[in-house]
């Protein structure tokens, strides 16, 4: 499978991975700021964005594709950022083929199994959308707003409707996600990764605690952690200036 990308800047390579219906676009706040001193390679995931659809999502694919990616465009090595589902996705690259990954950056998820479905409502709203003849976004918000009351959520998603021959449409493959949302739900698996690994995390988000200390310590013995103060699961967008300074210290230190 060919994933889609974009690349920025030029110098060591760095992969930026997106999370859960996202797409490369969402961290671009990220990518732009390293494309300073850096070749940047911005994936969209498959099932999400440009990239093609596909009936599995298990982390083992997902970082396949990424390889093959790199094998692509020629990339020996590189550091990963990934943020949600694609920090899951980064560390499972990390956990595989450790030689592939100098540093890893992985921002407010936890190397674990999440027993908690925190999107049921998003997949309620994502099918109701995709039911019914959308005219406008308006029309789509709306009815996104009957099962999510976010409205930051709202407009997160969608980013991701887009307008084509047969009317609006989602971009990422919302039926294979719900299929597939156990896969997502769990734990990256693999080699222990003996090499300079940061976690970020919103001081407001609940997606990392000190019960999974253990598991982060056994998988990624070198890791450190930083807190994002005044922030939640997103971080980078609520606070951007403070993950790239995080981001940037520790790829320089």
């Amino acid at each position: 499978m060919t994933l889609h990308y974009q690349q920025f800047g030029a110098g060591a390579d760095v992969i930026i991975i997106h999370g859960l219906f996202g797409s490369l676009e969402n961290l671009n706040v990220i990518s732009k700021a390293l494309s300073n001193h850096y070749k940047v390679t911005a994936i969209d995931l498959r099932n999400h964005g440009q990239s093609p659809h596909n009936e599995q999502m298990s982390y083992a694919a997902m970082a396949g594709d990424i390889f093959a990616l790199m094998d692509e465009l020629d990339i020996k090595h590189a550091h990963f950022i990934g943020h949600s589902m694609g920090g899951k996705v980064a560390m499972q690259c990390a956990l595989s083929v450790a030689e592939k990954v100098d540093k890893l950056i992985v921002l407010d998820i936890a190397p674990v199994t999440y027993q908690i479905r925190r999107h049921d409502n998003v997949f309620d709203g994502l099918f109701a959308v995709a039911e019914q003849q959308i005219t406008d976004r308006k029309q789509a918000d709306e009815i996104l707003a009957q099962s999510i009351n976010e409205a930051g959520v709202r407009q997160f998603l969608l980013k991701s409707l887009i307008k084509g021959e047969n009317g609006y449409q989602w971009k990422f493959n919302h039926t294979v996600l719900k299929q597939e949302y156990a896969n997502i739900l769990s734990a990256p698996t693999g080699v222990a990764f003996d090499k300079p690994t940061l976690f970020l995390k919103g001081s407001e988000s609940d997606y990392i605690d000190a019960s999974q200390r253990p598991t982060f310590l056994s998988l990624f013995p070198k890791c450190q952690a930083k807190i994002i103060h005044g922030t939640g699961h997103w971080l980078h967008a609520e606070k951007p200036t403070a993950v790239n300074n995080a981001i940037t210290a520790f790829l320089l230190g």
